[in-house]
Parts: structure tokens; C-alpha cells; sequence
């Protein structure tokens, strides 16, 4: 193959995947990293260069395209690039953004804090609703509220 037709099927495929994506009505969706590294790619295949290599397992990232076992991903900094479908999980989780935050025993302001979560803390969200999250982290639950986290 002709390093011209390699070209042409790059540009397709950075061209073609978001434009197809953007009709997607399941798109975009919360998802979080299932390995403890995964690598973002600058487009969706592996012989492409690594923008950005994670080490973090669990961290939430936003699914905003989807080319075959590729997904495009926008993590809680902006930054957005191709992951490997397979290293991600649709398991819910969040990210404690700001300062250190509440984690309250009832989804209600008023309500007795249980724990404090600091910025950058990862937990898992099973529900969502009015505004608050119920939020695990290793074991410590509570409810934060979803303008203190990226990832719901």
C-alpha cells in the first residue's frame, strides 16, 4: 500500500469516525478506565502516536465517539483522544473536583457530613438524582453533590 492510500485512509478515519458519531443518539456516555494503564492515541488505531498514558484504574472519562474497538474519550482535564475499547468499563465513577468536598449522609445540604473527599479523589456513583450522587470511596459512602465532581 501506497504511503498516499495510508494517508487517505488516516484522514478517513478521523474524518469519518466523529462525523458518524455525531448522529449517534448513545452517544456520549460515562465510562471509566479498567486497567491500571491505558494509553490515548491520536487516532483509532495502535499504530498511531500516544498522546497521554494513564495509570490511574477507575478514572472517569466521557465517551463522545466511537470507530469500531475504538473509543474517543475526553478525560476530566479536556484533553480528548482514542482509547482501546476494551480498556475501558461502564462502570460509574467520579472525580472530586475543586476543594475538598462533603460527602453527606442524606442528599440534602443540611444533612450530617459522613466523610470529606479531597480534589482528585475517585470514587464510584451508583445513583444520581436532584443534584446528588451517592458516592463510594473503598468502602466510605456518601452523598456529594454533582457540581463538587466531573464524571456524572
Amino acid at each position: 500500500m501506497t504511503s498516499r492510500k495510508i494517508a487517505l485512509i488516516a484522514i478517513s478515519l478521523a474524518v469519518v469516525g466523529p462525523a458518524a458519531a455525531q448522529s449517534d443518539p448513545k452517544l456520549p456516555y460515562w465510562a471509566s478506565i479498567s486497567v491500571d494503564e491505558a494509553r490515548m492515541r491520536k487516532g483509532p488505531s495502535p499504530d498511531v502516536p500516544v498522546i497521554w498514558e494513564y495509570r490511574r484504574k477507575d478514572l472517569p472519562v466521557k465517551v463522545v465517539a466511537r470507530h469500531e474497538n475504538w473509543r474517543k474519550i475526553e478525560d476530566p482535564d479536556g484533553t480528548q483522544g482514542w482509547m482501546a475499547a476494551r480498556l475501558l468499563s461502564r462502570t460509574r465513577t467520579a472525580i472530586v473536583t475543586g476543594e475538598i468536598r462533603p460527602m453527606r449522609e442524606q442528599p440534602d445540604p443540611a444533612a450530617p457530613v459522613a466523610y470529606r473527599a479531597e480534589p482528585g479523589v475517585v470514587g464510584r456513583i451508583t445513583e444520581c438524582s436532584a443534584g446528588w450522587c451517592r458516592f463510594d470511596v473503598k468502602g466510605r459512602r456518601g452523598w456529594i453533590q454533582t457540581d463538587h465532581i466531573w464524571g456524572n
